[in-house]
């Protein structure tokens, strides 16, 4: 299956690609994997990229679409794959429909992962993460620390990371609603969207996503 997940930060995208590549035995294709494998092995695509960035400005459309063909030609990605972060706009959904004629393949599904606003909110802003180990993640809310501020694990001091504060959760937010929701009708356009509600439990999510994906086989 070749399938497109969206939905805004927050929503639990990179949880439930993980979980839904792992039971549809495809790669779990990340943008930001992507980025951060191509300027880790510094080919040439990963040097541009990094060069836009250190100047602080957008990595262009096509260097990314560039690196998401390199990734999807790869022996692994044949049988399918699950796109997470890509494509981010109508233009790189456009190029990704090009793309997928050029080889004589289509989409099968996207998902889009619905949650409320001032939910999202709640999830992001309320994440702690510990200094010595940023995979040691926390919640205010729903998986508190024994010791408020204090890492279970290891005894670190947890702190709100700048990207997490409510302001820029919300300035993210528009930023997804500005530029990447339009590629939910675009797709609508063309019968592949799936809504799925982000809310509850993990498993529950990952259930109502791959029922989805049955339906629409």
């Amino acid at each position: 299956m070749r399938i497109v997940l969206v939905g805004p930060p927050g929503a639990g995208k990179g949880t439930q690609a993980t979980r839904l590549a792992e039971t549809l035995h495809i790669p779990h294709i990340s943008t930001g994997d992507l980025f951060r494998a191509n300027i880790s092995q510094q080919t040439e695509l990963g040097k541009l990229a990094k060069s836009y960035m250190d100047a602080g400005n957008l990595v262009p459309d096509e260097v990314t679409i560039a690196m998401a063909k390199d990734r999807m030609e790869q022996p692994d990605a044949e049988g399918g794959f699950l796109l997470d972060g890509f494509p981010r706009n109508v233009s790189q959904a456009e190029a990704l429909d090009e793309l997928l004629e050029t080889e004589d393949m289509k989409l099968d599904a996207v998902l889009d992962l619905e949650a409320p606003e001032d939910e999202v909110v709640k999830r992001i802003a309320g994440r702690r993460v510990c200094r010595n180990d940023s995979a040691h993640v926390f919640h205010v809310t729903y998986t508190p620390p024994k010791k408020e501020g204090v890492c279970d694990v290891c005894g670190g001091e947890l702190y709100q990371r700048d990207d997490d504060s409510e302001e820029t959760v919300r300035k993210r937010l528009e930023v997804y609603h500005t530029q990447t929701e339009p590629i939910i009708d675009y797709y609508k356009s063309q019968g592949l969207v799936a809504t799925i509600a982000a809310t509850g439990p993990v498993d529950e999510v990952t259930r109502r996503a791959l029922e989805a994906l049955k339906r629409d086989q």
